[in-house]
């Protein structure tokens, strides 16, 4: 572990959630079967929020009427400043849907650009909400599954070019979960010139893009359709501050989409739902983020990548069975366990069995990303280090005993 962290704020601070409500501790006997393990699953970090945060959300809970709220000029010129600063993104404001958070983004997407029995592509192993929105809305899955060599997952697009032709609306991961992959400007070009060809609609889910490991780049997709031949591609791209600063639970995100015939559309679909964003501690939090947590942000990017070599190291060292897909972006890592599970002669009932019951550590199952998930955990990094040092050591031995036959049939 290393001990060599210079940082104003104390990411290996214990932090106990037990007892908030919280899902991801709270949660862990109705997950797992088990209320002890270590929580390694949903996609919340275990540090405390960006201090400007928790200061502005302390400000308003102190003024005690807490009504209905419109979202005020100065929260959208936060988010049109952090995309030009961090990104390059001139947006303008009329551009901008905000919303209830990605998933009911999703959804809305999936029913303003896609007809009832029409299909929408994906491409697997992906964020399970991606399946959800398609089939709770009685449109048609169409996976472009992603290749996996060299230990680096990248797009099957003659495939891809195959599905466009009958589809009219791609969910993009970008970056990608669970894979890590950071898609780089030629992979998005290419993207961006089959969406040309067919007249898809994509709709980027840009929601990791804050969370890059150095020696990569995020590159937003609609910037790069801005400054090529198909800047007419129909694109709707969702961000938020909710991964990039740990403020999931205040449910606010916003969409950017050029287009006022697109905008129009999935205004109707949230109007249909009577859906609202609306909430005075979101509106606090999601301004006092992007306005004054980038030092935060940028501590912590150092504080994670640190961790994901740590894992790398570790598992290399004591685990060879299980590898770590390359990781790129997000604090979520994708381990391929398919050597394991090979050598145990273990299925994945057994292999989440192993984890939970033997390891006690409670990861994400690969199945949940999709049938190419099969063989693979999902495991959130983003907890003080020695948490996972402790999660990987109780792997390691119960890997030992494992090999003695522990795992039941």
């Amino acid at each position: 572990m290393s001990g060599n962290d210079v940082s104003r704020h104390d990411f290996n601070r214990d932090i106990d959630r037990t007892g908030t409500a919280s899902l991801k501790y709270d949660g862990r006997q109705s997950m797992f079967g088990a209320a002890e393990v270590i929580p390694l699953w949903v996609a919340d970090m275990d540090f405390a929020a960006p201090p400007a945060v928790t200061q502005a959300l302390a400000k308003r809970a102190a003024h005690p009427v807490y009504g209905y709220t419109v979202y005020p000029e100065s929260l959208y010129e936060s988010l049109m400043d952090w995309l030009r600063r961090r990104h390059g993104w001139d947006v303008r404001r009329e551009w901008i849907v905000m919303c209830p958070g990605v998933v009911p983004s999703l959804y809305a997407a999936v029913m303003a650009f896609a007809e009832a029995g029409e299909p929408v592509i994906v491409q697997p192993p992906v964020y399970f909400p991606f399946f959800w929105a398609v089939t709770g809305t009685g449109r048609r899955l169409v996976h472009n599954p992603l290749r996996l060599g060299n230990n680096r997952y990248t797009m099957d697009f003659d495939h891809l070019e195959q599905c466009a032709a009958e589809a009219s609306l791609l969910l993009l991961c970008s970056p990608h979960n669970p894979v890590g992959r950071v898609w780089n400007k030629r992979e998005l070009e290419h993207i961006l010139r089959i969406a040309k060809k067919h007249d898809l609609v994509i709709f980027s889910d840009e929601i990791h893009a804050d969370l890059i490991y150095s020696g990569n780049k995020h590159h937003v997709l609609s910037v790069l359709a801005e400054a090529s031949a198909e800047n007419s591609v129909n694109i709707v791209t969702a961000v938020a501050p909710s991964k990039t600063f740990n403020i999931p639970g205040l449910n606010l995100s916003a969409l950017i989409v050029p287009d006022a015939e697109n905008r129009n559309a999935l205004a109707q679909v949230f109007d249909t739902m009577h859906v609202s964003a609306s909430n005075p501690f979101s509106i606090v939090a999601f301004e006092a983020a992007y306005r004054d947590g980038e030092a935060w942000l940028d501590e912590l990017l150092i504080y994670i990548r640190q961790t994901r070599d740590f894992v790398a190291e570790y598992l290399a060292i004591h685990l060879p069975d299980i590898r770590l897909i390359e990781s790129e972006g997000t604090y979520l890592l994708w381990l391929d366990c398919r050597a394991l599970t090979a050598r145990l002669g273990i299925n994945d009932a057994q292999l989440r069995h192993f984890f939970v019951h033997e390891a006690g550590v409670g990861m994400s199952p690969g199945t949940l990303f999709g049938e190419t998930g099969s063989g693979f955990m999902r495991m959130n990094i983003g907890v003080p280090r020695h948490i996972i040092e402790a999660a990987l050591e109780n792997i390691r031995q119960a890997e030992r005993g494992a090999g003695q036959g522990m795992i039941p049939a």
